[in-house]
């Protein structure tokens, strides 16, 4: 028996397993923290590209030998994994010439699926002869602690325990150390990059190792959507206003569609025809399932509202939105709401017409991201559950009770709320940004949900915010596209090999470009 088998049979002796499942239904609401991306129900499409690695040479796979505890001594705090990560040095300068750098912070999954994904990186290496490297964050993908068995370290919460946002910053600050070392780069600055959760990990490892890391990008970085901080209605008012200001005949449809799916649910054989009118398959169906299918596709299409097709979720055409409320105004399907939900929800989850039917019981894990339940019961207790009377879905209040019950079921753990602000100051963020940071760049789209919690405003010269108030672009991990879009006509594109530049087709008022163009000399 391995050491680490040992250690962890007498650590987790008494303790007992933790439910697996994805939602808990409380009080007739199905309670699921929200994650920055979703679970999946059905979509046969939604699955990973096939590696990248032996095909297109896109990255290549690598692994680092990483410590599962940075912040004790205990004997298990030494035990090892191995920590995955993607490397792309097709055109870095090298270290004689101190070449930057990128490193992008993995989210809360797969690595492969965000470096499949982040055309933002690769069309900027040539003009800086970056070398790009992608890690995997601790507990996700292939990173797997406790011998590499999800079975194990997913098992309870003394092996989860290893699972935080400080331990995973840890990771990368060693990992970063340790591949400069090897390449003998240790002059070459490192810029560290990142989308959603991973953006907040870039801002926070800026703040955290100023010593590792030059500068962050961090787009979409809900950095403030915490207790006290942001308002748990915030989230759902933007993806209120976004179909909303696509039609107001969509909103009207999706907003009173909540009471029609009840009214005909509590009828005899209600289920039955709402589950012949989604295309429901047979094996499960339930108001809330039902509920809940249809608000994770409006959510996360509002999350994705990009200008161009994207494959990064699903399938999805540009302004995906706007498909759907067309979809719900088709004059052809007259009166019948639930076909034109039918036709929106479509968008979403079956966009290339593959699905026959929806599996609202299907609890797979395409994107591994399974690590995330917990850390949403433990330090990311992001708020998105607030509805006004306005809201496209249900009016509610935010039930902080709501989510430590389902905590309490699931883990047996209480959330501690405050403990992300106060690790990284996020209750007088201006404030602490603008006495301890530098170099941070936030991008944030309006029309993003997670733009509420969001840095809208400039800090300081170095600390800048980049915000589309307009247009239909929601630059949720904007890193996706070889082009970033802030409105039809505006670009911005990063140049220069040795200075970050910013070139746009419309003026920002609020961005001084004068100085923004001469913040970072990498040498």
């Amino acid at each position: 028996m391995a050491i680490w088998q040992l250690l962890l049979m007498l650590l987790s002796y008494a303790i007992s397993s933790i439910n697996l499942s994805n939602a808990m239904n409380i009080n007739n609401k199905i309670i699921k923290p929200t994650a920055a991306f979703p679970f999946s129900f059905i979509q046969p499409e939604q699955k990973l590209q096939p590696s990248l690695i032996s095909t297109t040479q896109l990255y290549k796979e690598k692994y680092f030998t990483q410590i599962l505890d940075h912040f004790n001594y205990n004997p298990i705090s030494y035990l090892k994994f191995q920590q995955r990560y993607l490397i792309n040095d097709k055109h870095w300068g090298g270290s004689k010439t101190k070449s930057p750098i990128f490193v992008y912070t993995g989210n809360e999954g797969d690595i492969e699926w965000f470096a499949q994904n982040t055309g933002f990186m690769f069309e900027t290496a040539p003009h800086f002869k970056a070398l790009l490297v992608f890690i995997e964050h601790r507990f996700y993908g292939k990173s797997i602690p406790f011998g590499g068995s999800k079975k194990i370290a997913y098992a309870n919460t003394t092996t989860l325990g290893y699972l935080s946002s400080t331990q995973a910053l840890a990771d990368y600050a060693t990992l970063i150390l340790d591949l400069k070392k090897n390449l003998t780069a240790t002059d070459c600055p490192v810029v560290v990059f990142g989308g959603s959760y991973g953006g907040m990990l870039s801002a926070w490892f800026r703040l955290k190792y100023p010593h590792v890391a030059i500068g962050a990008l961090a787009s979409s970085a809900p950095i403030l959507n915490f207790d006290n901080i942001t308002s748990p209605f915030s989230f759902n008012n933007i993806i209120t206003r976004d179909f909303r200001s696509e039609s107001e005949s969509c909103y009207k449809v999706i907003k009173r569609s909540w009471r029609e799916i009840e009214e005909v649910a509590a009828k005899p054989g209600g289920l039955e025809i709402l589950r012949n009118s989604f295309r429901i398959c047979k094996n499960y169906i339930s108001v809330e399932y039902l509920e809940n299918w249809l608000e994770t596709a409006y959510t996360y299409t509002a999350m994705t509202d990009y200008p161009t097709p994207t494959n990064f979720l699903n399938p999805l055409p540009a302004y995906p939105i706007k498909q759907m409320c067309k979809a719900i105004d088709d004059p052809t399907t007259g009166n019948n709401t639930f076909e034109k939900l039918y036709g929106a929800a479509n968008i979403y989850y079956n966009y290339t017409g593959q699905a026959k039917c929806f599996d609202l019981n299907d609890n797979s894990d395409p994107h591994g991201l399974g690590g995330w339940t917990w850390q949403a019961c433990t330090e990311m207790i992001l708020l998105t559950d607030g509805n006004t009377e306005d809201s496209i879905f249900p009016a509610s209040n935010y039930s902080y009770n709501d989510r430590l019950e389902f905590c309490k079921y699931r883990f047996n753990i209480q959330p501690r709320p405050s403990w992300v602000p106060t690790e990284f100051g996020a209750n007088h963020v201006h404030r602490v940004l603008k006495r301890f940071a530098s170099n941070i760049i936030f991008f944030n789209g309006l029309r993003d949900p997670w733009s509420g919690g969001g840095v809208l405003k400039h800090i300081s010269d170095s600390v800048v915010a980049i915000v589309s108030k307009e247009g239909t672009s929601a630059p949720h991990l904007l890193y996706w596209f070889y082009c970033i879009y802030f409105g039809p006509n505006t670009r911005i594109f990063i140049y220069r090999v040795k200075t970050l530049c910013i070139r746009t087709g419309v003026n920002f008022p609020h961005l001084n470009l004068l100085k923004f163009v001469t913040i970072w000399d990498v040498n």
